[in-house]
């Protein structure tokens, strides 16, 4: 009698627990639910990044269960297990912020692990805050085995359309003189409604929409309330859509290419997103072995207008972008006016193309979106600046509304904290240029957001009359002329780490230069008076973050080839 044929959806669960050689393997499984008739079936392991940690989180226990029993109905054998989430909202202007970039690269080891280890075939990543998400698709790249990511979905606005950026600036304002203390309780108490990820175009919604548009979630999957039957049918049909995967044997690295990429950059400049867009799609572009860097950002900046009035620049919250069609209108615009790839291959087993077209229009009226011949900003509001500051590059979001130049004299500190306590107590002053430093990827280490410095500045009403630049990054919800990213970092010795205060710094995001007014003799002098700070931790996951991490320019990634 002929040996049974292997089934090619079951490539990796096979060698676990096929034969009487895996009796013991077959015997653990049994004793978390598994069947007879289980073992043959494919096995889709379900990332989940649920926890009480963050309201961006706190449901995804649901919906992994939704995922599983989409699997399961399918025909395969869907497998829970979890993996970490921080949140960004309650570690921001702490220590603790450290550790929020560094997750990322915890969250895509963690999926690999569990994925590589246990033999799954095929798998869905639910994730729900800023760098869970793209951690998940790392960890789906590194595997390339049949994958679907689903985003937890957006939480809804607080009282008088607030939301967490609302109480950042709401503390700034109370330094002012502004609000008082009842008045800031208030808006703590209200702006936070229930679960979903942060309300505006802020990192979760621009990562969500990214990795639609790249092909990686099932179409619409961005633009859902978090607490929906529309986002319980996404994760359901997930799991179902795994199974489709594997009888195509498509891959990540089958639909993460080049031109999804360039897809996602488009859809995050229309949608005016956050610059951690930058970090996090060159990451994941890495991990997959695809060519990208700062300059497809300019190049493709040129050609994609700024379309969409959401914060944190803008007026409207992405539950308002949900109950006009999400952004499947948008990108069926941008796909008619050739501003897309529609060939590129998606998680339906479809082309974008193919997804799009039946989408209807944005309702008449609304005042969400423009159209792409009157936007708000004819080119991308994600500058990359390079000058005698940023040799390797930097990030700025310049919308347009702050200006595009900004010229002042250097305030420099060397941490977020000593920042924020200057803005705070006024030291801080119209047309000063708040250079924060030490804060890179290895300097920090970790990188951390300035959400809480340029909260406090909108707060002060100072906005529009000053600027403030780091080696460090910003949050989604961050806006005010704010450049970051800045390489090399001050810790590798770069330019900023060589600035003194009363220096004159220009930014200007048309010419796309960020310089200091200073001769390069005098800045040679003071490189060879500088010298390179004691790292900050020598032990722990911090430690071995900075000595692993690579540049911001390129990704800020712990797994860079050699």
């Amino acid at each position: 009698m002929s040996e049974k044929p292997q089934d090619p959806r079951r490539r990796y669960s096979s060698p676990v627990v096929d034969g009487v050689g895996k009796s013991a393997s077959r015997a653990m499984l049994r004793a978390v639910g598994f069947t007879d008739s289980d073992f043959a079936k494919p096995q889709v392991g379900i990332a989940s990044t649920w926890s009480q940690v963050t309201p961006c989180n706190s449901h995804i226990d649901g919906l992994a269960e939704e995922a599983r029993a989409g699997a399961d109905a399918a025909g395969g054998k869907g497998v829970i297990f979890n993996t970490i989430t921080i949140s960004d909202g309650i570690a921001n202007g702490t220590e603790g912020m450290k550790y929020s970039l560094v997750s990322r690269e915890v969250i895509a080891d963690s999926i690999e692990t569990v994925a590589g280890c246990e033999g799954f075939d095929g798998l869905v990543a639910i994730g729900g805050c800023d760098k869970n998400m793209p951690g998940c698709l790392m960890g789906l790249a590194r595997l390339d085995r049949p994958s679907v990511f689903v985003y937890g979905g957006t939480i809804l606005p607080g009282e008088n359309h607030t939301d967490i950026v609302s109480v950042f600036e709401a503390v700034g304002a109370h330094a002012k003189g502004d609000l008082d203390l009842i008045e800031v309780k208030r808006i703590e108490e209200t702006a936070i409604p229930g679960p979903g990820s942060c309300g505006g175009m802020y990192t979760a919604n621009s990562m969500a929409s990214a990795i639609e548009a790249l092909g990686m979630s099932l179409p619409g999957s961005s633009a859902q309330n978090a607490v929906s039957q529309d986002k319980r049918d996404d994760c359901r049909a997930a799991g179902a859509a795994v199974l489709e995967l594997l009888e195509g044997d498509i891959k990540p690295s089958d639909i993460m290419t080049r031109e999804a990429f360039e897809n996602a950059i488009t859809v995050v400049i229309a949608l005016g997103g956050s610059t951690n867009a930058v970090l996090h799609l060159i990451a994941m572009a890495n991990t997959v072995g695809v060519p990208l860097s700062l300059e497809d950002f300019t190049r493709l900046g040129k050609r994609v207008p700024v379309v969409a009035d959401l914060r944190p620049s803008g007026h409207y919250m992405m539950s308002e972008l949900v109950e006009i069609g999400g952004i499947q209108p948008l990108m069926k615009t941008l796909l008619d006016a050739g501003l897309l790839h529609g060939d590129c291959l998606t998680v339906t087993g479809k082309t974008l193309a193919e997804n799009l077209a039946g989408v209807a229009p944005y309702p008449e009226g609304q005042q969400i979106i423009a159209p792409l011949d009157a936007p708000h900003k004819a080119e991308s509001h994600l500058r990359i600046l390079y000058g005698n500051l940023a040799p390797e590059g930097a990030v700025a979001k310049i919308t347009g509304k702050e200006g595009t130049r900004f010229s002042g004299s250097a305030r420099v500190f060397g941490s977020e904290e000593e920042a924020q306590a200057r803005i705070n107590d006024g030291t801080v002053v119209a047309g000063d240029v708040i250079v924060i430093r030490y804060e890179g990827p290895k300097g920090g280490p970790g990188m951390r957001e300035m959400l809480t410095p340029t909260s406090a500045i909108m707060g002060r009403g100072l906005g529009s009359e000053v600027a403030l630049i780091t080696d460090g990054r910003f949050s989604g919800g961050s806006h005010g002329f704010v450049v970051g990213h800045i390489t090399p970092e001050a810790f590798d010795g770069g330019p900023i780490a060589l600035v003194q205060d009363g220096d004159e710094i220009t930014i200007d995001a048309v010419a796309d230069t960020i310089d200091v007014r200073v001769s390069d003799e005098e800045l040679m002098r003071r490189r060879a008076a500088w010298r390179q700070p004691a790292p900050r931790y020598t032990r722990g996951v911090l430690a071995k973050y900075a000595r692993a991490v690579s540049s911001a320019s390129t990704g800020a990634v712990t797994d860079l080839p050699e």
